[in-house]
């Protein structure tokens, strides 16, 4: 069984078997990275559970109030957001940190998926990626990293307070 089909089986048991629940014994956030050759650009999608994200996001902003699934709220929780990943997944390309363009979020299940890309990017050797998503929020939080580039997939799993991962191409 490949790396993915093993990542993706457990995000899917993980949101399938606590479906409703308010706790789970499992925090994960996945990020998946996908280089575009057409584009010239890193397509990234950060998987994070609603609840999770939901109280890490009331301790960092506790002014604000907290509802990603208000569509009233869509706005400014897409500031937030993007604020907060910011924040908390850096990439790096061949040791040149990049800016990333936030593009939004939407709710799938019990997660939330945030869309970002970095433009301008050429061919590469490596990439570096910081994640410490809700570390802050337990100390139990995992990261799983997936870059896929020309067809070739590459994960690795982050354990709290380990935060950076390089992935040579």
């Amino acid at each position: 069984m490949s790396i993915k089909t093993i990542a993706f089986l457990l995000f899917a048991f993980v949101s399938f078997s606590f479906s409703g629940a308010v706790h789970h014994p499992v925090f994960v956030s996945v990020t998946e990275i996908e280089y575009n050759e057409a584009d010239k650009s890193l397509e990234v999608v950060c998987k994070i559970f609603t609840n999770d994200f939901e109280n890490t996001l009331r301790k960092g902003y506790p002014k604000q109030k907290i509802d990603l699934l208000a569509a009233a709220q869509k706005k400014q929780m897409e500031k937030t957001v993007a604020d907060y990943l910011s924040k908390h997944l850096k990439i790096a390309v061949d040791g040149k940190s990049k800016s990333m363009e936030f593009l939004g979020f939407e709710q799938q299940e019990e997660s939330i998926a945030s869309y970002l890309q970095i433009g301008g990017v050429e061919r590469f050797k490596n990439i570096t990626v910081k994640d410490d998503i809700l570390y802050e929020f337990k100390a139990e939080q995992i990261s799983l990293i997936h870059i896929t580039v020309m067809g070739k997939r590459k994960s690795t799993k982050l354990n709290n307070p380990d935060a950076v991962a390089v992935f040579e191409y």
